[in-house]
């Protein structure tokens, strides 16, 4: 079944609220990667992001998930980059220049900014992050941060059945 991903406003914010609904419904699909997909392309689509995807937890790395955008990064190790900085840290991060971010892994050249957040199982451990990255810089605030917070509760509700 294919479905229609329709973002109004002009606002951020407007935008988000628009999109968060139908991320609900994306979710009430039983198969788990089928649905992590859509969310992400959703997403990716209805925000007009540059990239999102998924990193999960796998044997103490992040291995690459569902995502839309350019070739990615498939392994980071603990630690690494903005998303192994997010996973350590147990906290959402906001870059507004990769360039300038200690560490950076350069997946795209065409990156500019990114936020990460994680994911929490039931047991309180990270099992994967949510990784979106834009070909603008600081292209990400408190609004981006509190609206894919919402977005993820809807991840963690989907991957702790």
């Amino acid at each position: 079944m294919a479905e229609t991903i329709t973002v109004s406003g002009t606002t951020k914010q407007e935008k988000y609220a628009s999109l968060l609904p139908q991320l609900k419904s994306l979710a009430e699909e039983s198969d788990q990667y089928a649905a992590l997909g859509n969310i992400v392309s959703a997403l990716k689509y209805g925000m007009h992001f540059f990239w999102a995807g998924l990193y999960v937890v796998k044997n103490n790395e992040l291995v690459l998930g569902p995502f839309q955008g350019t070739v990615a990064c498939t392994r980071i190790g603990f630690g690494k980059g903005v998303c192994g900085y997010s996973w350590k840290n147990k906290k959402t991060v906001i870059v507004d220049d990769v360039n300038t971010f200690k560490g950076h892994i350069a997946c795209s050249s065409e990156s500019k900014s990114e936020i990460v957040l994680p994911v929490f199982g039931k047991t309180g451990d990270i099992v994967m992050l949510l990784d979106i990255d834009s070909d603008h810089l600081a292209d990400f605030d408190s609004i981006d941060e509190l609206w894919l917070t919402e977005v993820i509760h809807i991840i963690e509700n989907i991957v702790n059945i």
